[in-house]
């Protein structure tokens, strides 16, 4: 890609394919990641082993995509350029300035690596945006990990580049503000795939609200990744605010989309429905590490979870969506661009601090 214009910004999302014919490109990317698929094996090995994962895997996700509706594929990068459409027109407007937006993905196309060259790197006119709230290894510290080897240095918590912000106070208060939204009709349908606005929720106040996150290997929380910790801290936050509106309800945080025997992180999504499905309970479920709809979102909560619930006897299921283009967060996205072209820098390293490790080429040496 050519240099970038002035008052640029990219949006990094971890990526899925967009057609039946990158399936297996995006699970090799995403299996080869030694942050991600970490394994105590001999390198190459383990290298082999993600290669045969990625092969045999793909045509069974590939029924899985067909099912969705998006042409085989997913719709994260769509849903992702509707978002830097988005910013685009808010910062336009905040800066009276043009703004451009690209986006690139860790894993699938439009690749990162491709997009990665010196001008393009995170500076004051070219501002990076991890679409993660939550600090962990296998997101944060893995793009770190890609921008060193691509442009030198790990990026992460320097000027034009948008940090964790899962415990800004501006954004724990928008997830309650959100769920409020969701429950009582306010959201607009073109803001999200596959949601259709319903109206209020009857006695929406008393569910049983919980909070799915993509889980991790117990592996990495060993190594020092904070994603858990990040996450518990969120949800008391959220749950004060949650209060304040109105909420009455109990609230669980539980850890989705397993893979493998290893142990992962718990409870697991599953049998937290499958109790409450039990209980006869109305149930109510945000993909708290999720801001945009994709598999893990529309299928695996939206179909598979909900049907573990159903079966188990709860009352009622409701799929809040990820924030899509959700104007509230789009604004504060935008605010978050801004405010990292004059941040100061960070004397500390984000990635040791929360993922347990200091990346060899870190910005501060």
């Amino acid at each position: 890609m050519s240099q970038l214009k002035k008052n640029s910004f990219t949006l990094v999302n971890l990526g899925g394919p967009r057609n039946r014919q990158e399936i297996e490109v995006f699970l090799r990317d995403l299996f080869l990641d030694p942050y991600v698929f970490d394994l105590p094996l001999w390198e190459p090995l383990r290298k082999f082993i993600a290669r045969y994962i990625a092969r045999t895997r793909a045509p069974k996700v590939a029924l899985t995509y067909e099912s969705m509706g998006y042409g085989g594929g997913s719709p994260l990068v769509a849903e992702t350029e509707k978002q830097a459409e988005a910013l685009s027109h808010i910062l336009q407007k905040k800066t009276g300035e043009e703004w451009i937006g690209y986006v690139s993905m860790a894993c699938g196309f439009p690749n990162l690596r491709d997009h990665l060259i010196e001008e393009n790197a995170p500076s004051k006119s070219h501002i990076h945006v991890p679409l993660f709230p939550q600090f962990s290894r296998s997101t944060i510290l893995s793009l770190g990990s890609i921008y060193q080897n691509k442009i030198g240095n790990c990026p992460v918590g320097k000027v034009g580049w948008v940090d964790p912000f899962a415990l800004d106070p501006r954004f724990t208060r928008l997830v309650a503000e959100f769920i409020f939204d969701f429950m009582n009709g306010n959201l607009e349908t073109k803001n999200f795939p596959h949601f259709k606005n319903v109206g209020r929720i009857p006695r929406w106040e008393t569910y049983h609200l919980v909070f799915s996150a993509h889980g991790i290997p117990m592996r990495l929380v060993e190594k020092g990744d904070r994603y858990v910790t990040q996450l518990e801290q969120m949800i008391t936050e959220v749950g004060e605010f949650l209060k304040n509106l109105g909420f009455q309800g109990q609230i669980y945080l539980s850890y989705q989309s397993r893979i493998g025997r290893a142990k992962w992180t718990e409870p697991n999504t599953k049998d937290i429905l499958s109790k409450l499905g039990g209980e006869k309970r109305n149930i109510a479920i945000f993909p708290i590490s999720f801001v945009s709809d994709h598999l893990e979102t529309l299928e695996e909560i939206g179909v598979e979870l909900r049907d573990i619930a159903l079966r188990a006897g709860a009352k009622s299921y409701l799929r809040i969506p990820a924030f899509g283009t959700y104007p509230k967060f789009i604004n504060l996205i935008a605010d978050l661009i801004l405010e990292s072209r004059d941040k100061k820098r960070n004397t500390d390293c984000l990635c040791l601090r929360l993922g347990g490790e200091r990346l060899p080429s870190c910005h501060l040496d």
